[in-house]
């Protein structure tokens, strides 16, 4: 069976570039803890996760900064596990 031509497969090395380029928010920490969790667990995290990992991209940077801080809990039970596994990775 032959794929269809005009159904674009996508490149999964450009997939990571544009998710590491929406991980650089300017503030230092946060990037270092994104750039962290790319490096150690992306890889071998599941699509569900990997999923949760982008709607966490789609926070705000304010709030993102409270919750990884522990300022702020957050509401969404998804993301507040994502964001503890996330704290836990090693430097």
């Amino acid at each position: 069976m032959t794929q269809d031509p005009s159904i674009s497969v996508p490149d999964p090395a450009a997939e990571l570039r544009r998710i590491r380029w929406r991980c650089r928010r300017g503030m230092r920490e946060l990037d270092q803890l994104f750039e962290r969790w790319l490096a150690q667990a992306y890889p071998t995290a599941s699509e569900p996760e990997h999923r949760v990992f982008l709607r966490l991209l789609d926070c705000e940077d304010d709030r993102l900064w409270r919750w990884f801080m522990g300022y702020e809990a957050c509401p969404d039970a998804e993301l507040s596990a994502l964001i503890d596994r996330i704290r836990a990775l090693p430097a």
